[in-house]
C-alpha cells in the first residue's frame, strides 16, 4: 500500500514522502496514529498543487530580488562618520548603519545580514558591498564614507 506520510517515521522516510508499506503496517499503525494517509488519486493531486504553489512562490520570490538588486546597483549611500585624530574611526561603519542609511536615503529597506562586509570599514572611502538577496541573487551596494561635518 502506498501511503502519504503525515509526521516523520522512523525507519520509513521524511513527512510528505510517499512510501509503500504493507497493508497491515499502514492499517493498524500508521493510519490510526494519524502518522500516513492513503495515498489516492485526490491526495496526490492536492500534494503535486502545494508543490507547484512553492515553486510558484520561489519564483516569484527570486525574480523580485533581481529587480531589487539592479534598482539598488544603481544607487549610492553616503554616510558621514565622525573620526578622532589621525583619521581613525572611533568605531567602524557596520552592516546595519548600512542598511539604516540605505532606507533613510533612498526608501529601500534590506535586512542586515544580507549586506556582507569583507572586513569592518574604518577609514574614509568608497566601498563596493556585497549584498545577498536570494539564495542564487547576489549583487553589488556602493558606499561613501566621508567626514561627519
Amino acid at each position: 500500500m502506498k501511503v502519504l506520510l503525515l509526521e516523520d517515521v522512523k525507519g520509513q522516510g521524511k513527512k510528505g514522502e510517499i512510501v509503500k508499506v504493507s497493508d497491515g503496517y499502514a492499517k493498524n499503525y500508521l493510519i490510526p496514529r494519524k502518522l500516513a494517509k492513503e495515498a489516492t488519486d485526490s491526495v496526490m493531486r492536492e500534494l503535486q498543487a502545494k508543490e507547484d504553489s512553492r515553486l510558484h512562490k520561489i519564483a516569484v520570490e527570486r525574480e523580485a530580488a533581481k529587480a531589487l538588486a539592479v534598482r539598488i546597483e544603481a544607487l549610492t549611500v553616503v554616510i558621514r562618520q565622525q573620526s578622532g585624530a589621525g583619521g581613525k574611526f572611533y568605531g567602524s561603519v557596520t552592516a546595519k548603519e548600512v542598511s539604516d542609511e540605505l532606507k533613510k536615503q533612498h526608501g529601500i529597506e534590506i535586512d542586515k545580514r544580507m549586506i556582507r562586509l569583507a572586513e569592518p570599514i574604518k577609514t574614509y572611502g568608497k566601498y563596493e558591498l556585497d549584498v545577498k538577496y536570494y539564495q542564487d541573487v547576489t549583487g553589488k551596494l556602493n558606499l561613501i564614507v566621508t567626514e561627519k561635518e
